[in-house]
């Protein structure tokens, strides 16, 4: 069993903790549905701030993926963002931000894998 190096942690570590302070920038301080004036309901968020979360982040699964450390670069972005966003979203009271952290987490590991995925095909054919 090989013993994890410096760089094996600093490739988990990067997105996982680029995600909680990214998280807490892009989305964190808007907790404030939006009303139109014909009554409809939207948000809290707008797409700029979902935008800026996926580069932030998905900029520090490109760097680990490219150190060739893809499922490193996906667990610590699939961990940090749900684990913000169930921070951020379990004062609720409803009880359903669970279903949100599950939905975070997985569109997370999906987009994430795909990011690492590609940024090391990317480089081995480079």
């Amino acid at each position: 069993m090989r013993r994890a190096t410096t760089a094996d942690r600093a490739s988990l570590l990067l997105p996982l903790l680029t995600a909680v302070p990214a998280w807490a920038a892009w989305l964190g301080w808007d907790g404030e549905k939006d009303v139109a004036p014909d009554g409809t309901v939207s948000g809290p968020y707008q797409v700029w701030q979902v935008l800026g979360l996926v580069v932030t982040v998905g900029a520090a699964v490109c760097w680990s993926a490219y150190r060739g450390r893809t499922l490193a670069a996906v667990a610590g972005s699939t961990v940090g963002l749900a684990g913000a966003a169930w921070v951020d979203w379990s004062r609720d009271g409803d009880g359903l931000f669970a279903v949100g952290v599950a939905l975070v987490a997985v569109g997370a590991l999906v987009v994430s894998g795909l990011l690492a995925a590609a940024t090391t095909a990317l480089t081995r054919r480079g």
